[in-house]
């Protein structure tokens, strides 16, 4: 074999080389949002949202939201409970929503900036049951609803809350005290209120004031919580969801306008129909929020998907979906706002297909350049349970997903000559300078993923993925410690939660 001349003397690894950072807690988009409408017909979509809020209108069931609109010169129909609003009120709203939003959490390195570009993932959410390998299926309570709080608290990736695992053992008009003081006790990244009802909301933000020492003016730099509005499609809003509407916009919190909106069933059949309805009721509850307190922080909202004409059960992941939530995206842009979507499955169990679904809306999600992707993690049964299985897998699809948004080098070093003059044809790079300089953080490093050879993994139990992430949230619960922010919060809402609790607490309003 020839010596050829530059060709370099190895050495030890550069210990210099910078480790590849597994922070993800600051994320931009790095790819151009993707479309499914051209622009003449994202502008037609939303002509006609606008028409069916002027002609049709939309039911809004809280006399006070009605009250509102009346004042702000909307039609109002008190015997039908209709309000039709004019474009020019839609307008005047857009212009008064803020486009980047401060989401403060109790550790500053957690918080969000809620605006075009970013992109953040939360948890699924509003799961009645909870499901994993060792237990089984069963009814959430608290002590699965803290779990969750910890897996997620655990995970960069997942960066903000959400209420993964519904409390069903605890009381609804005592719930809210749990599911607070349970955040801040477990996690110190930004804070998710349900909109239950007036008292609800408003002792959800006095318990984020008293644990962590904030006085009104701090209280309204920024926001310390997020509610997600839904309304009642076809073209209603009903009186929890119009009063959290209202109570989180004068307090300066983030109110996130959802309609839940099922091609060929809650709306028309087609991707267009159902956006049409979609952006429709996004933009009365948008505009509810500004007419109540101009400025307050509001995202616009698109959670679409087809239903399975032969059962009536919604589905994930599908091409319906995809398209639905980039079409969502252009709208959302369209008018200028800050936005989420959401991922999620319809699978029973942590299967391939479960996988595939939370995939494909995931990048769709990202396709659309979604603010917040909600339901990216856990999510089964088309929410009906949480998955803790489920969960870490979803999670390792995330931490892809996430290192897409590093940007890839491309000075002369990363090309690679000494690499390429070092290596005779037909030989291997395994032991380059470039490669020892690099290796131990060149890729991503799995957190439930096998990359081993067939003889390896048989050894190693022939272990399935799923089998693989229980072994993972084990351990992670086995290891969580509370964030320093934890520290003296449930000593300082015990008077509180105790005095309310012995009042009667606070019943969800149900109108």
């Amino acid at each position: 074999m020839s010596i050829r001349t530059g060709r370099r003397a190895r050495h030890s690894p550069d210990t210099k080389t910078p480790l590849r950072s597994a922070a993800y807690q600051q994320l931009r988009h790095p790819f151009a949002p993707q479309q499914v409408f051209s622009e003449d017909g994202v502008a037609n979509i939303h002509a006609m949202a606008l028409r069916a809020l002027a002609e049709l209108g939309i039911k809004i069931l809280l006399p006070e939201a009605r009250q509102i609109f009346a004042k702000a010169g909307a039609l109002v129909d008190e015997d039908t409970q209709m309000v039709r609003i004019g474009a020019d009120l839609v307008s005047e709203a857009l212009r008064t929503s803020p486009r980047s939003i401060r989401m403060r959490a109790a550790n500053p390195a957690r918080e969000q900036m809620f605006e075009p570009g970013a992109m953040m993932f939360s948890p699924g959410s509003g799961c009645p049951n909870t499901i994993d390998a060792l237990r089984g299926r069963r009814p959430g309570n608290l002590e699965s609803y803290q779990e969750t709080l910890k897996l997620v608290q655990s995970f960069d990736i997942i960066h903000i809350l959400g209420p993964s695992a519904e409390p069903q053992d605890i009381a609804p008009h005592l719930r809210h005290y749990d599911l607070m003081r349970s955040q801040m006790c477990l996690s110190d990244k930004p804070l998710f209120i349900y909109a239950r009802g007036r008292a609800q909301v408003s002792e959800s933000l006095e318990m984020i004031a008293l644990a962590h020492g904030l006085d009104e003016a701090e209280m309204r730099n920024g926001s310390w919580a997020y509610s997600v509005i839904n309304t009642n499609s076809p073209r209603q809003i009903d009186i929890p969801m119009a009063m959290g509407i209202i109570d989180m916009a004068r307090a300066g919190q983030l109110s996130i306008m959802t309609p839940f909106c099922l091609a060929g069933a809650m709306a028309p059949i087609t991707i267009s129909g159902a956006l049409v309805l979609q952006h429709a009721e996004a933009l009365a509850a948008i505009t509810l929020a500004q007419l109540a307190a101009p400025g307050a922080p509001v995202a616009y909202g698109g959670f679409a998907s087809n239903v399975d004409m032969k059962s009536g059960s919604p589905a994930f992941g599908t091409p319906a979906h995809m398209k639905l939530t980039i079409g969502s995206g252009q709208l959302a842009r369209y008018i200028g706002l800050p936005w989420r979507s959401a991922a999620g499955a319809a699978s029973n169990t942590a299967d391939m297909q479960a996988a595939g679904e939370n995939h494909m809306g995931l990048w769709a999600a990202m396709q659309a350049n979604a603010t917040l992707t909600i339901h990216s993690a856990g999510w089964l049964e088309g929410g009906l349970s949480f998955g803790y299985e489920k969960f870490i897998n979803d999670v390792e699809g995330l931490q892809q997903l996430a290192e897409m948004c590093s940007p890839v080098p491309e000075d002369t070093e990363s090309l690679g000559w000494d690499a390429l003059q070092d290596v005779d044809p037909g030989g291997h790079f395994f032991a380059t300078q470039h490669t020892m300089d690099r290796y131990r953080d060149a890729f991503y490093e799995p957190l439930v993923a096998d990359l081993s050879n067939h003889g390896a993994w048989i050894d190693a139990g022939s272990k399935t993925s799923t089998q693989r992430a229980t072994d993972v949230w084990q351990q992670v619960l086995q290891d969580y410690v509370p964030p320093a922010s934890a520290k003296g919060v449930a000593d300082r809402l015990a008077d509180y939660i105790e005095t309310r609790t012995k009042a009667g607490g606070a019943p969800p309003t149900d109108g």
